[in-house]
């Protein structure tokens, strides 16, 4: 029925962690990161840049990812302003380049027999981009921003890489070796295909707010940008470039967008808002909402009728989530701010009560490479403990014969199903329910199937789904003197 692995209802290995939080932005916006090489301070005269120097940038943003630790994001952006001449084909350019080595930081770097920025920019080029030596030569020849020409030994490496059948599995999947028992523990024999999978490009998902209209309404108005329906989730739209050099549109900027039509949402995120199973009328709790996408979700299906209280303990991930309810159209939603103490007069009374929990991230590798290099047992033991905190305290304010959904967007087993049925334990009045089972009541039995162990959870993945990684299970609330 559903995609198994033995080893999944179980897990044994429990790893502790060291590293920066996946989605920690604390540290310093400063330029100074970006390696102020004199080639590149004045690359740019008002012209596009030429393939050499684009290289060259994405050679120096690599330099400031792997070797300051920064935020990809954050070291793109820096590269940014201090090159405003550059075109926004051109940091499309870079930023797909650089994203593109995260992805595949490992094999590129095994490829080339070099774990360098420059071997891994140079390697994901010709082994992933297509790229020939002849082309990099024609481009870096008489071009004084180019980086230096290439050496006998990276044309080796370029023509004649070291072939990807004799690494170790944790290397062909591009995970972190720490990990990789963990890791493979959830997927057993398709670990390395499911690794791989994370280490590709994901499209642009939309959610339509059928609140506002239909999913054929908004098919129409996305063509021109090669919108397609979502294989699974039955309100999502899907957006794919061609090619490593394509470019994502911005959505942000359409009027279906700032009208609240279309809201941007991984199917993953759209397939576990559904399977929550919301109902017109009921009280509802998202306990971790973060700006607030799964909750417009959750009114749309509960058609803006019942009582939805939105809770994050962060105010600054919390906070976007005003104006998206107003653009959404979202009259039913209730937000609490942390301090307030505004959620006390819930506890007991509230039908279903979601916990997306704080996780690793490890399922949204492909919009997060960089993540998944800065994971640190450490941190994953941290994320680990915050789990267990937060689905206790969730417990609370469900009502007798009520529900509590604990899902993350993580794919390791640690942090789904190991933190599931030690709360079950622990709590014998929270029964599950079988994920699998409405799984094919929802979505039918024809389609991708997700993977589960026993039925009971489900997890989503890039290669069983199509999606991000998405753990998904719920509980019913069952007292005794009920």
């Amino acid at each position: 029925m559903f995609m198994t692995s033995p080893l999944r209802a179980n897990p044994q290995i429990t790893p502790k962690v060291n590293y920066v939080p996946p989605f920690d932005h604390s540290h310093a916006h400063s330029s100074e990161r970006v390696a102020q090489c004199p080639d590149h301070c004045s690359i740019y005269e008002g012209a596009d840049v030429k393939l050499a120097g684009r290289i060259a940038a994405a050679i120096e943003v690599l330099k400031d990812i792997t070797r300051n630790h920064t935020p990809a994001t954050d070291a793109l952006r820096d590269w940014g302003k201090a090159n405003r001449y550059a075109g926004s084909k051109d940091r499309s350019f870079i930023g797909n380049v650089v994203h593109d080595a995260l992805r595949r930081k490992s094999s590129i770097s095994f490829m080339m027999g070099d774990d360098s920025p420059r071997s891994i920019v140079l390697g994901t080029l010709v082994h992933n981009w297509g790229k020939t030596i002849e082309d990099l030569d024609a481009a870096f020849d008489g071009d004084k921003f180019a980086p230096k020409a290439l050496s006998p030994f990276e044309r080796d490496a370029l023509t004649s890489p070291q072939n990807l059948a004799g690494a170790d599995d944790w290397i062909k999947a591009d995970v972190a070796e720490w990990l990789w028992p963990a890791f493979e523990n959830n997927f057993d024999d398709e670990a390395v295909e499911e690794g791989q999978a994370l280490s590709v490009r994901a499209p642009l998902d939309l959610r339509v707010n059928t609140l506002k209209t239909t999913r054929d309404e908004m098919l129409a108005a996305f063509t021109a940008q090669g919108a397609v329906v979502t294989p699974i989730a039955q309100t999502g739209l899907r957006i794919s470039v061609d090619g490593p050099e394509g470019r994502l549109p911005n959505i942000q900027i359409e009027k279906e967008y700032q009208l609240g039509q279309v809201e941007i949402q991984d199917e993953a995120s759209q397939i576990a808002s559904r399977m929550i199973d919301p109902q017109p009328g009921e009280v509802v709790l998202d306990l971790c909402a973060g700006g607030g996408g799964k909750t417009l979700a959750l009114a749309a299906l509960m058609k803006n009728e019942g009582q939805l209280h939105a809770f994050d303990l962060d105010k600054r991930r919390l906070s976007p989530i005003y104006q998206r309810i107003a653009r959404a159209g979202a009259t039913n939603i209730t937000v609490h701010v942390p301090g307030e103490n505004t959620l006390g007069a819930l506890k007991g009374k509230v039908d279903r009560v979601v916990v997306d929990a704080p996780c690793s991230g490890a399922g949204t590798w492909r919009r997060k490479p960089d993540a998944k290099w800065r994971l640190s047992e450490d941190s994953l033991d941290l994320r680990m403990r915050e789990q267990a905190k937060v689905i206790r305290e969730a417990a609370e304010y469900v009502k007798p014969g009520g529900y509590l959904i604990y899902m993350t967007c993580s794919v390791i087993a640690d942090e789904n199903e190991a933190q599931v049925y030690k709360f079950i334990e622990e709590n014998e009045a929270f029964k599950l329910i079988s994920a699998g089972e409405l799984w094919e009541d929802v979505f039918g039995t024809d389609g991708a199937k997700p993977w589960s162990a026993d039925g009971c959870s489900v997890t989503l993945s890039p290669a069983s789904t199509g999606t991000d990684g998405f753990f998904f299970s719920i509980m019913e609330y069952m007292p005794q003197d009920n």
